[in-house]
């Protein structure tokens, strides 16, 4: 298929596009490079542009003859979003609305987005379904709320059909270190332990160890970005299918993907201490205002209708991230 990939220059749109292209589809990436990275872009038909700018994407489309969209382009970090919610809303809505009207002007019927699974609220069980209740806890979180129910409508009104992959955390980098985690100085979990891990800083700091989970820290589904990709690619090629499920309502299905376990902030430091060979220094503190237990996703409708579930293991995406950060260093210099 011919395939437009939007934010395809960032760590999970560049990802997904390389496995794209490994299965044989035609992709072209869209990005304003803001925050991606252009070198991500090298092997790949690349416009540097913003997907807010309706005549660029439709000369794209028209062009080369698209037939699908997957919308990666977004704001993703949480506390910018804290300060600067109109960012968020302009950035992650308001452009994205007038990208699904250009795609639509130029013939394009066919959406895939990647969402979020922040959307939901958390339970006793921390485990989120398709049909679990939202309670978005960030402008960031909300702006995918936005989203969602935007397309939905739209679904609804137009002669076009969308899936939404919801997920929490991506982990390690592409397998063959085409791209992975490009921002210098990230404030997620993992990046503050690989920071600890390379003596970037004293102590990897674990804030909340009185949460109702099985160690006490809070717990996050962390899953491999490329299985995240994989998981594009089927969805791409479903999908006909997923449209004819029983899951799909006006044309819009919403699918989780996840480890159905999660994975703990303990475990998780212990899983890179067993893939570094050696001790990461470890500081307990107390909860952060807005400080959640945490949730992972249950993925049995992927399952189902993707015929997908991650492969890879935790200690595979750490070890991944970390072959990644050294060849980031060869290529980007930091």
């Amino acid at each position: 298929m011919n395939l437009l990939v939007s934010g395809g220059a960032g760590y999970i749109g560049s990802t997904v596009a390389c496995a794209l292209v490994e299965a044989g589809h035609q992709v072209v990436i869209l990005d304003s490079l803001i925050s991606g990275q252009r070198l991500f872009t090298e092997e790949h038909t690349f416009y540097e542009g913003d997907i807010a700018n309706s005549t660029l994407v439709q000369e794209i489309c028209q062009r080369h003859s698209i037939e699908m969209a997957i919308h990666c382009a977004a704001l993703i970090v949480v506390p910018e979003s804290v300060r600067v919610p109109e960012l968020y809303y302009r950035e992650n809505c308001s452009k994205s609305l007038r990208f699904f009207v250009a795609l639509y002007e130029a013939g394009v019927r066919q959406l895939l987005i990647s969402s979020s699974a922040s959307i939901y609220a958390y339970n006793e069980k921390f485990e989120v379904r398709e049909e679990s209740p939202f309670k978005a806890s960030s402008p960031y979180a909300r702006t995918k709320v936005v989203l969602e129910y935007m397309l939905e409508d739209i679904c609804h009104a137009w002669d076009i059909g969308a899936i939404s992959l919801r997920y929490f955390n991506p982990v390690g980098a592409d397998p063959q270190l085409r791209s992975g985690e490009h921002i210098a100085n990230p404030s997620h979990v993992l990046g503050q332990l690989a920071a600890a891990a390379l003596g970037k800083i004293e102590h990897f700091e674990l804030t909340g160890s009185d949460w109702p989970t099985r160690d006490g820290s809070g717990i996050r589904d962390y899953i491999h970005v490329w299985d995240l990709a994989l998981a594009h690619l089927q969805a791409v090629e479903r999908f006909a299918s997923v449209m004819a499920s029983g899951y799909t309502k006006d044309n819009f299905c919403a699918i989780n993907l996840g480890t159905g376990r999660g994975t703990t902030v303990r475990e998780l430091h212990s899983a890179c201490e067993r893939v570094r060979g050696k001790p990461i220094a470890l500081k307990e503190a107390p909860r952060r205002p807005g400080d959640v237990p945490g949730a992972f996703a249950n993925y049995q409708r992927a399952e189902e209708l993707l015929d997908w579930r991650p492969i890879k293991s935790i200690e595979e995406g750490i070890n991944d991230l970390f072959r990644w950060l050294a060849r980031r260093q060869e290529l980007l210099g930091y």
